[in-house]
């Protein structure tokens, strides 16, 4: 099965539901150039992934080589993610591609996706249609010179048409298309944009008219991607808040957390405005249960109480129950659910599970806390936990007489990061700690010049004390701790840090 995967105008928190699952579900992925790298942080670790992008004057494979690779993985009967910028069949060969598989009797899917000819206007705040301006609206390719004698645009009947033009990939060619534009009859004063890396951080807009818009794109050395649109929609651009323009414009924040879990901080940190930059050093894994583990689980409603520190430990918890055919039903009443923060709150309503006590503070010292008034002697307790957790839960409820089963369930497993990512995250402002196994595996991955320029490079920001505790152990300076342990209390620490640096 091969996917035609729509990745989107740039943003990855715009591809489709049906794309991350597919991504999730790729043996084999191949991707384009643009809108796709953020996206390969989905991929399974396992999974192959293969650059078949295009750049100008460069081409990691010719287009008859990949849709021969379609073929061969398909044929293989690996699952294939062809990941491609923008909608699979705009300006995509997308169908190209999958006629071949078809042919071949190769199984394929097409996923849409948001095209750049509309996603990048809407993220810049240009409607393409307003009613009495424009009720339709035109996309073409601009890689054809309007100079050529033939070419499928017709620029003389563009020129004619009363409503929006979108042109795609036609940057280089910007002055020959308007000046081939007006000759024709489109007015020189008619409203124009270019939008480029629309959707992301880094999108930048400048709007003129058709007879300067190329003027200005060249003083503000606007390039490549970028979006054109000609139409007087252009000027009912409602002044909504581009991307890349936001309290946190112009700061590059590097985001160390597990790809699996990383979606919402970094995804709440470029809606604020930064450039992130995903370096996932830890991948969070289920640990194979031992027999004490089984036992524990299979007699899960027999306990009376449960404390669960993490998101993590509730989905292996939950992956454990399943697999031996149970789930919320087989808790009893009257068992007490601790969970510390409201991310592990949020995982147990997922799995239809309430929490009963959640400390203040989300830190174990916080749990022995809040069971102070509660007789816990010779009540059981559960207490499943990531390996080499600290053991302040287990060893303070059993100095208290409680018979505490003290299970590992997951494993946050070290992850070397790409080069480039690396490099990117040295030369970042900020980096976020959200665990001590963040900063551990962050070191682990730095030669010792590399850990020198951290020390130097990107203000260290701390999800909380025992994070900052691993932080200054590495020798680095903790720039801002959160005042909440959770992602919502790091984004505002993030924020502090950023209003006390100044624009």
């Amino acid at each position: 099965m091969v996917y035609l995967i729509g990745a989107g105008p740039g943003d990855p928190g715009l591809l489709t539901v049906r794309g991350r699952e597919a991504l999730m579900r790729a043996d084999v992925v191949l991707h384009d150039r643009l809108g796709t790298e953020a996206l390969l942080d989905l991929v399974h670790p396992d999974a192959e992934v293969i650059d078949v992008g295009k750049a100008p004057g460069q081409v990691a494979l010719s287009q008859d080589d990949t849709t021969a690779l379609l073929v061969r993985l398909g044929r293989e009967g690996k699952v294939v993610a062809r990941l491609k910028g923008g909608d699979p069949l705009v300006f995509g060969r997308g169908a190209e591609e999958a006629e071949a598989l078809i042919r071949a009797g190769v199984p394929v899917l097409v996923v849409p996706g948001v095209t750049s000819a509309l996603g990048a206007p809407a993220a810049a705040g240009i409607p393409v249609t307003y009613r009495a301006l424009s009720t339709a609206f035109t996309v073409v390719t601009g890689h054809e010179d309007p100079a050529k004698d033939a070419e499928q645009n017709d620029w003389d009947l563009l020129a004619r048409l009363p409503h929006t033009l979108v042109v795609l990939m036609g940057m280089g060619r910007l002055r020959g298309i308007a000046e081939r534009l007006i000759a024709s009859g489109r007015p020189a004063d008619q409203p124009a944009a270019a939008i480029q890396w629309g959707s992301t951080p880094r999108q930048r807009t400048v709007v003129a008219t058709l007879a300067t818009l190329a003027d200005r794109v060249e003083e503000e050395g606007l390039g490549n991607p970028a979006v054109l649109v000609f139409g007087d929609v252009v000027s009912r651009q409602p002044g909504l808040a581009p991307a890349g323009r936001g309290p946190l414009a112009g700061r590059t924040i590097v985001v160390t957390r597990a790809s699996a879990q990383a979606g919402g901080l970094q995804g709440t940190l470029e809606a604020l405005g930064a450039h992130v930059v995903g370096m996932p050093v830890i991948r969070i894994e289920p640990v194979a249960p031992s027999p004490a583990v089984e036992e524990a689980i299979a007699g899960v409603g027999e306990y009376d109480i449960i404390v669960l520190t993490s998101a993590n430990g509730v989905d292996a918890v939950a992956g454990l129950m399943a697999g031996h055919g149970m789930d919320a039903r087989h808790l009893t009443p009257g068992q007490v659910v601790v969970a510390i923060g409201p991310g592990t709150c949020a995982a147990l309503t997922a799995h239809g599970i309430r929490a009963d006590i959640v400390p203040e503070r989300f830190v174990g010292e916080a749990v022995l806390e809040a069971l102070e008034d509660m007789p816990v002697e010779g009540r059981r307790v559960l207490v499943p936990r990531a390996r080499d957790a600290r053991p302040v839960i287990v060893d303070g409820l059993r100095a208290r007489g409680a018979i505490v089963d003290d299970i590992v369930v997951y494993a946050a497993v070290p992850v070397r990061p790409a080069r480039d990512a690396v490099e990117a995250a040295l030369a970042a402002d900020v980096i976020t700690f959200t665990s001590a196994s963040t900063v551990t595996n962050t070191l682990a991955v730095l030669d010792a010049a590399e850990r020198v320029r951290l020390a130097g490079g990107p203000r260290a920001v701390s999800i909380g004390p025992l994070t900052s505790h691993a932080v200054r152990a590495a020798g680095l300076e903790v720039a801002i701790e959160a005042d909440r342990s959770d992602i919502p209390g790091l984004v505002q620490a993030v924020l502090d840090l950023g209003a006390a640096a100044g624009p």
